[in-house]
Parts: structure tokens; C-alpha cells; sequence
């Protein structure tokens, strides 16, 4: 009895994607358009793609690690005792679930073509990628254009996406021997049911594609220029159309939606739409008021102090915060007042301090009685 595993060389818990990669890697090596006339690597072809097969499909795969075997002997009455297939005491296979499912062949046992075969003949869309970049806070608020590369699947340039050896013809389903039904045994029980590898057809597509193993895409290296628009933020999604994998017999691209990172800014902070940040006044400034220069993201601007400004007042610079993503307004800009102390190490600035507090004599704290 062969050995799959050992056949793809892959160990019996491989995911389906080592399963995958493994059968390219052999198939290339061995297909018979590259060695014409080497009966050997024929042969060894033969049991690849068998192997291949099997171990490809979940159900397939599941009866054959349960029984060792895939076909109508499968799962029946063994001489000599009672119904040995399954372990009813055991947590892997016991379920009458996956009872059922080896009996009646899946979801899709009486229902028609809904089998590997069947669905690979039908367009699949190609699966959507994601990619993550990070801007700047002010290349996110501005918008910028920016570089990116990837790796993406692209139709096969031999096989033109079709996964078959271009001119290869259709051969006789090995498994049905071209009836399109197989028969599953269970004790007394007979089932007929359509061939799942063929989906009931009695034929199989040509070869497999030597150049992309049968998958009929290829992964290459893509680089684009992306627009991001300004006003993102974290978390911001943009999607660009057709731009993921190459989809399968005809089938639509997927897209790829990139996923932006902002890094903080060293004084300006976003609120929504809107802009924050902290601005230093002087002690007269805040006194007598002012008008003080504020960076803002059109540049530099005047702010009006009023006279005895507390320090946590809120301004606010209408239309100076952050376009929209839509483009069609901005926000505000708020001005958080901080009164900054001056330096008091030098002696001069000490004596004054002093003077003033000699002069305009006041308490701060007589609200709270102290």
C-alpha cells in the first residue's frame, strides 16, 4: 500500500499549502513533457499526482488516514468481526457525522457535481491581499503618493490560468473507470453515489500544467505607486481594485486593500477631524493679552490672547484642523493655553517677580478659604 506522505515527501500533519508546494516541486521535476521517453518519471508522475489528488481533498484525505485507503473498499466490513471502520470510543474519527460522510461521499453525494472536479471547471475569483504601510502624521493629513511592492499571484504565462498542459487532452477517470459512479459498501449497505474526482463526468482534464503544477497562476513580485488620500488615519483602509491574486478559469482578480499606520506627531494630536495641541504663553501675555504666532497645517498664523487667560483655555481656529476623506470639509483647530513660567535662576528676573507680587498683591486660593 503506497505510502502518500511519503510520496510528496511531507509529514502526515502537513497543511494543505506544504501538500501544495511539495506536488509543484515534484510535478516540475518530473512531468513527462520534460523527460520524453523516461518511463521511470512517468510512473513517478503518475503516483505524484495520485498522491496529490488524495491528499488535496479533505474528505479524501480524512478516509484515507483513517482507513489507509480511498475507493468503494474503503470503510466495509473487514472478515472475521463485525463494523471494525470506525472507533466509536476513539475522538478522532468517531462522530456519526463522519460516518455519514464517508457512506454518502459529503454534502454532495446525491446531489450532483458539486465535487472537486466540477468546481475546479467553474470561475473562482481571486482571494483579496492585504498590506500594511505606515505615513507620517502629516503625510497622512496632506495625502501622499508612495512606492509599495508585494508578492501576487498572476495567470500562468504557459497555461494561460487553465492549470492543464496546453493540448493535453481529457483521459478516462481512473477512479469510476469513465462510469461516473462509484459504489461505497458499508456491512450489507451498497451506495451509489457520482465519482467525486471527476464530479460525475467519467473524465479528467488533461495533464497538469508543468510550469505552475496544475494551479494555473504563478506568484511574481508586483510594485505599484499608491495614492493614499489626505485625511487618513490609523486604521484607514484603501482598497485598489483587481490589484490581488489572479482568479482561477476565468475567474475576476481580488483586490488589494492596504491598511495604514499613522506615527504620533511631536505637538499636534487628531482628534476626529479636528486638530489639537498646546500652546506656551508668556505671564504678560496671559495678563494683558496678545497676539501670538501658531503653526498650523497651512502655516503659520496669528492667535488673539484675551487679557487674563487661565491656563486649560480652549481656542478655536475654525477650518484649520483636517480635511475630510470625502474632501468635502476640515475640521477645527484647538488651542489648548499653557502659561509658561519664566526661567527664575537668573537673579534679575527673581527680583522683579518678587516686585510684582509686592505690587499687585492678591490671593489666588481665597475661594477655597485659605
Amino acid at each position: 500500500m503506497k505510502d502518500y506522505y511519503r510520496v510528496l515527501g511531507v509529514e502526515r500533519k502537513a497543511t494543505l499549502a506544504e501538500i501544495k508546494k511539495a506536488y509543484r516541486k515534484l510535478a516540475r521535476k518530473h512531468h513527462p513533457d520534460l523527460n520524453p521517453g523516461d518511463k521511470a518519471a512517468e510512473q513517478r508522475f503518475k503516483e505524484i499526482t495520485e498522491a496529490y489528488e488524495v491528499l488535496k481533498d479533505p474528505q479524501k484525505r480524512k478516509q484515507y488516514d483513517t482507513f489507509g485507503r480511498v475507493g468503494p473498499e474503503a470503510g466495509t466490513q473487514r472478515p472475521g468481526g463485525g463494523f471494525r471502520g470506525f472507533d466509536f470510543n476513539s475522538g478522532g474519527s468517531g462522530s456519526f457525522g463522519d460516518i455519514f460522510e464517508t457512506i454518502f461521499g459529503g454534502a454532495g453525494g446525491f446531489s450532483g457535481r458539486q465535487s472537486r472536479e466540477a468546481a475546479a471547471s467553474r470561475p473562482v475569483p481571486g482571494e483579496d491581499l492585504n498590506y500594511s504601510i505606515t505615513l507620517s502624521f502629516m503625510d497622512a493629513i496632506n495625502g501622499i503618493e508612495t512606492p509599495i511592492q508585494l508578492t501576487r499571484r498572476i495567470p500562468c504565462d504557459v497555461c494561460k490560468g487553465s492549470g492543464t498542459t496546453p493540448g493535453s487532452s481529457r483521459m478516462v477517470c481512473p477512479e469510476c473507470h469513465g462510469t461516473g459512479q462509484v459504489q461505497r459498501q458499508t456491512g450489507f449497505m451498497t451506495f451509489a453515489s457520482p465519482c467525486s474526482r471527476c464530479g460525475g463526468s467519467g473524465s479528467l482534464s488533461g495533464s497538469p500544467c508543468s510550469r505552475c503544477g496544475g494551479d494555473g497562476r504563478l506568484e511574481t513580485l508586483s510594485r505599484f505607486r499608491v495614492r493614499i488620500p489626505p485625511g487618513v488615519d490609523s486604521g484607514s483602509r484603501v482598497r485598489l481594485a483587481g490589484k490581488g491574486n489572479a482568479g482561477r478559469h476565468g475567474g475576476p482578480p481580488g483586490d488589494l486593500i492596504i491598511t495604514i499606520q499613522v506615527t504620533p506627531h511631536a505637538f499636534f494630536r487628531r482628534n476626529g477631524n479636528d486638530l489639537e495641541m498646546q500652546l506656551p504663553v508668556t505671564y504678560t501675555e496671559a495678563a494683558l493679552g496678545a497676539k501670538v504666532p501658531v503653526p498650523t497645517l497651512s502655516g503659520t498664523t496669528l492667535l488673539k490672547i484675551p487679557p487674563g487667560i487661565q491656563s486649560g483655555r480652549r481656542l478655536r481656529l475654525k477650518n484649520k484642523g483636517i480635511q475630510n476623506l470625502q474632501g468635502r470639509a476640515r475640521g477645527d483647530m484647538i488651542v489648548e493655553v499653557q502659561i509658561a513660567p519664566p526661567p527664575t535662576t537668573d537673579i534679575e528676573i527673581r527680583r522683579l517677580l518678587k516686585q510684582l507680587e509686592e505690587t499687585a498683591a492678591y490671593n489666588p486660593r481665597e475661594e477655597l478659604g485659605v
